[in-house]
C-alpha cells in the first residue's frame, strides 16, 4: 500500500487525531446543537487535515502554503468554537485545556510548514 507525502507529516497526525477527539466530545452536546456548533465543529476539525492533504498534491510551493493557510485558518476557527463551547458549558475547563493546547501545537506546526513551503525556490 502507497503511503501519501501527506501521511508522514507529523502536523497531518496530529489533526487527524484532533478531528477524531472532536467527534467525540461533540457526541455529548445538546441534541439541539446537532446541526449548530457540533457540525460546525466537526468540519473545521476535518477541514485542517484535508487541507494538508490536498495542498500536498499541488505543484508550486505557493499552492502548497495556500491550503496550508487554509488548514491554519481552520484550526483558528476551531479555536473560536471550543472557547463558545466552554462559554456554552458544553465541555469542562479540563477537556477545553486538553483540546486548546493541541489546537495550539498544530497552528505552530502549521505555521513552520507554510514558511518551509514559501522559502522553496520554483
Amino acid at each position: 500500500m502507497k503511503i501519501y507525502s501527506f501521511e508522514k507529516l507529523a502536523v497531518w497526525q496530529k489533526s487527524r487525531k484532533i478531528a477524531v477527539v472532536i467527534y467525540k466530545i461533540t457526541r455529548e452536546f445538546p441534541k439541539e446543537e446537532l446541526f449548530g456548533i457540533s457540525s460546525q465543529m466537526r468540519r473545521c476539525s476535518v477541514s485542517i487535515a484535508s487541507n494538508i492533504a490536498e495542498g500536498s498534491g499541488r505543484q508550486t510551493p505557493k499552492e502548497k502554503a495556500r491550503f496550508t493557510e487554509i488548514a491554519y485558518s481552520s484550526a483558528l476557527e476551531l479555536l473560536n468554537q471550543l472557547i463558545i463551547t466552554l462559554d456554552l458549558e458544553y465541555i469542562n475547563e479540563e477537556k477545553y485545556k486538553e483540546i486548546r493546547t493541541e489546537i495550539e501545537e498544530i497552528t505552530f506546526m502549521l505555521d513552520a510548514l507554510r514558511k518551509s513551503q514559501i522559502n522553496i525556490k520554483e
